[in-house]
């Protein structure tokens, strides 16, 4: 296939794809929505029956307590999931050549990426709900980035591969949400407060750092084909991931000054 037929392909794909196939997604989201309210209600009830400390937070640290409770069990699900499609499926493998990879989708890839949308909506709304306790600017524009991106890959079947190659990055997150509840526990300064802190850097400078440096690689060697993409699809695959590793890199130097310090405490 020549370079016009295969971007003809894409408007086809642009035109028939979210007809044909957008039960699937909405069904993805609605099912993430669902159950980020089921997460957060078990939290609730969960930790007020075996955490004694839980009822004496307040207000807006249970609230806080419940929410990374959902962003925790969503990074647990997607990391699996990413992991699985990017790295050991044969969906998106440079074996694969019946298709470009910027095509390549699946009705479990579409669906997934749904249930992560449900996810980031949810909590989106609750950032702004409780602005700014749940989180600032920072966290309103990388959650719009996601969204966007997730949105335009599961609406057009286009791009899923870097959709999925940033959402490895959630990684990180179940090792920030302990700290935070090992510090509300009244934990922080115990050996169990340091090896989280050490875990954290390691896991963000492999997630959210070099797997970055590998999805910009990967960028680079596909640029033929995602130049072929609308301006849109082209400004989220490029741009977009640029954007988030600035973001990687100021929380990067943060949780490297946060373990520095807490190392020389020790010492």
């Amino acid at each position: 296939m020549t370079i016009t037929d295969y971007k003809n392909h894409a408007e086809l794909l642009l035109k028939e794809y979210g007809l044909a196939n957008s039960i699937l997604p909405c069904t993805g989201v609605v099912c993430g929505i669902l159950a980020c309210k089921m997460v957060y209600d078990l939290s609730q009830l969960i930790s007020a029956l075996s955490f004694k400390g839980y009822s004496s937070l307040s207000r807006m640290q249970q609230v806080e307590w419940n929410n990374r409770a959902i962003s925790t069990l969503h990074a647990v699900f997607i990391t699996i999931a990413s992991l699985y499609l990017t790295f050991c499926s044969d969906l998106f493998a440079d074996s694969q050549q019946q298709d470009l990879v910027i095509f390549r989708h699946s009705s479990f890839s579409t669906f997934i990426l749904g249930v992560s949308i449900g996810y980031f909506l949810s909590d989106i709304g609750m950032i702004f709900w409780f602005y700014p306790s749940l989180g600032g600017m920072e966290y309103v524009l990388h959650h719009f980035l996601s969204m966007s991106g997730l949105l335009y890959a599961v609406s057009t079947g286009l791009g899923q591969v870097y959709a999925y190659m940033i959402l490895v990055s959630e990684t990180t997150t179940p090792g920030i949400n302990l700290r935070w509840y090992l510090d509300v526990a009244g934990l922080k300064r115990t050996k169990a407060y340091v090896v989280n802190g050490v875990a954290i850097f390691f896991t963000w400078l492999v997630a959210r750092i070099i797997l970055f440096l590998y999805l910009f690689y990967h960028v680079i060697l596909h640029y033929d084909e995602i130049v072929q993409l609308p301006s849109f699809g082209f400004f989220l695959i490029v741009v977009g991931p640029v954007v988030l590793a600035f973001l990687n890199l100021m929380w990067f130097g943060k949780i490297t000054k946060g373990m520095l310090k807490t190392l020389a405490k020790r010492h």
